[in-house]
């Protein structure tokens, strides 16, 4: 008797055809993940999708020799920085030579100035016997009679001064009315003679200077006032007029 095929119901699903294709794709998830674990390990990113509806992920990796390509390069930038520097570059101090105090430069001392001579005009050889005083008389015939001298008069008490350098011969009353007088050899052969002082400075033997105070003005022995007489002896008592001898000398006593 033959048996009759089963009749399929085209509700019931159909288990031959349905299989194959559960098993189909069964093996593209396994596929699809074991191609994500590869692009993991080479560090690339895969992008998976799942689902009966939608395709099989796709894995994105990176080209290993790219990759490879710029490691060498980073590597080798690594490796250049870190070279020592060339030899044209600048060259560094030694401590010792930047730490060496500089040697220190000597400075000049001011050297005091020094200071300046005192200079002394050098005295005239022959000077005014007082200087400023009014001429009252001049050498020559007065009253019938010789004057042997300049009368020079200023106020009583003016100093009378050296005419010039030499020894006093004679200090005091010298006669003839001359009162108080003060003789100086000069040692050339001349002598001057001051008369009618009111004071005397001055002792016999001693020397004096030029300019130097014998006494002081007066009126002793035969004066009407206060003057001094002022000879000059080329010689003792060989008396010549003062004026010219004095002007021959630098000194203009007025007459």
């Amino acid at each position: 008797m033959q048996e009759d095929s089963p009749v399929q119901n085209e509700n019931t699903p159909d288990t031959t055809v349905e299989q194959p294709r559960r098993a189909r794709r069964r093996n593209r998830l396994i596929v699809a993940g074991a191609a994500a674990l590869v692009a993991l390990g080479l560090g690339g990113v895969a992008v998976a999708t799942s689902g009966p509806d939608r395709p099989a992920p796709t894995a994105v990796s990176l080209d290993a020799q790219s990759r490879a390509e710029a490691a060498s390069r980073a590597d080798r930038s690594t490796r250049e920085s870190s070279a020592p520097a060339s030899a044209s570059a600048s060259p560094t101090v030694s401590p010792s030579t930047a730490s060496a105090s500089p040697t220190p430069t000597k400075t000049a001392t001011a050297k005091p100035k020094p200071k300046p001579k005192k200079t002394t005009r050098p005295t005239a050889a022959w000077v005014d016997p007082m200087p400023g005083a009014a001429v009252t008389s001049c050498y020559g015939q007065r009253w019938g009679t010789l004057h042997a001298g300049i009368d020079l008069a200023l106020p009583s008490g003016t100093p009378i001064r050296a005419a010039a350098a030499g020894t006093v011969t004679q200090a005091g009353d010298a006669a003839d009315g001359y009162g108080n007088s003060v003789f100086i050899d000069h040692g050339n052969g001349y002598l001057t003679h001051y008369a009618h002082q009111s004071r005397i400075a001055v002792t016999v033997g001693q020397a004096v200077k030029a300019g130097q105070v014998i006494g002081y003005e007066g009126a002793t022995g035969d004066a009407t006032g206060p003057h001094l007489h002022f000879e000059v002896h080329q010689g003792m008592w060989n008396q010549i007029d003062p004026a010219p001898f004095m002007r021959a000398r630098g000194v203009d006593l007025g007459c």
